[in-house]
């Protein structure tokens, strides 16, 4: 799998909070969170990268059990 890059993100402590709790409300990870918004406004403005892998679902990762079923 390809390296994700890391970047520092500093925010208001309001903002952080309210990117918290709507993560959680959608089962994400704040930073999955961070990234889904990236990627939304990037494809509303024609400037998402068509070699940019999508996003997993939201949600803890299926097992492999669970996708022999």
């Amino acid at each position: 799998m390809a390296e994700r890059k890391s970047i520092l993100l500093r925010l208001d402590p309001a903002v952080h909070d309210a990117l918290a709790r709507w993560a959680a409300d959608e089962l994400r990870s704040t930073n999955a969170q961070i990234e889904y918004l990236l990627r939304k406004a990037l494809q509303g403005d024609g400037r998402l990268p068509a070699e940019a892998k999508k996003m997993r679902r939201p949600g803890r990762p299926r097992t492999e059990e669970a996708d022999e079923t």
